[in-house]
This record gives C-alpha cells, structure tokens and sequence, in this order.
C-alpha cells in the first residue's frame, strides 16, 4: 500500500512539473515569412513581409525580447478562427502598433504605440481572425485606419 502510494505521488509530482508555465527568457528564431498587403480607403497599397506565429508557443513568445521591427516587416498572428485577441507587451522591449483584423481581412481595431514591457491587457473589443503587430508608428505614418483591407492569405487574399 505504501509503494502504490509512492507511485501515486511521484505521478503527480511529475505531471505538477510539466504543468509548469516555460520561462521565456530570448528571443525565439524568426519565424517563417509571408507577404502581406494593407489597401488604405484612398487605394493606396503598403506591402509587408510578416512573420508568421502559427502555433501557441510561436504566439506566446511573439516579439518578445526583440530589440526592434523592420519597416516593411512584422509578426502576424493567425488564430485560426474569429476570437477574442488579448494581448500583452510582457517581455517586449520594442513599441509596437497592433492591427486587430476580421475574419475577412477588414481592420478592426487598431493600438498604437504600445508600452514596452507593459501588462495592460490590448483588447482587439470583438472577435477577429489574426493580429498583426507592426513597429509603433508605421500606421500613422502610412495612414492606415479601422475599415482598410489586409490582402494574406489566410483571408483567402494574397
């Protein structure tokens, strides 16, 4: 009775440590690359080349530990489906401009300038396909708005 008890422990003692959340401490290699197309309302094209975070580990890292974003690069985060995005700067050590977009590559929502390292929760306020993070500034200086149209192909646009 007492070794089935030992066992029983050790089991949960194992299965308590993989439980355990990873420590992130670097940054991840960079991911595969993807282009990605923002059409402004006056027609104007701006054309990116986009990480691609396609599974949790990849999304949960992220930019994470950067120092900086290119100009014409970025991560895009597929969710796979329409969900609620929340998402945080923990970690991230470059501002960032963050494009929360529908299933249907419309512009949701848009957060510009985040805090590095903040813990604030940035809410995409409904449920969207993907996020796209870009270097804080680019949508001012491009002019890109809520309503303009993200060509990728996972909303079926290339």
């Amino acid at each position: 009775m007492r070794r089935r008890h030992l066992l029983l422990a050790l089991t949960c003692l194992s299965a308590t440590a993989t439980a355990q959340p990873t420590l992130i401490t670097q940054p991840q290699p960079e991911l595969p690359r993807e282009p990605l197309v923002i059409t402004t309302r006056d027609g104007k094209e701006h054309r990116f080349s986009v990480e691609m975070a396609l599974t949790p580990t990849q999304q949960e890292v992220g930019l994470m530990f950067r120092p900086s974003v290119p100009a014409d690069g970025g991560m895009l985060f597929d969710w796979g489906g329409p969900r609620t995005s929340i998402m945080w700067m923990k970690n991230t050590i470059a501002s960032l401009d963050m494009l929360f977009i529908n299933e249907d590559g419309t512009i949701r929502t848009i957060v510009e300038r985040t805090v590095p390292q903040s813990l604030a929760a940035i809410d995409s306020r409904g449920p969207v396909r993907a996020t796209l993070e870009l270097a804080a500034g680019t949508t001012a200086r491009l002019d890109i708005r809520v309503g303009d149209r993200v060509r990728q192909r996972i909303f079926g646009g290339g």
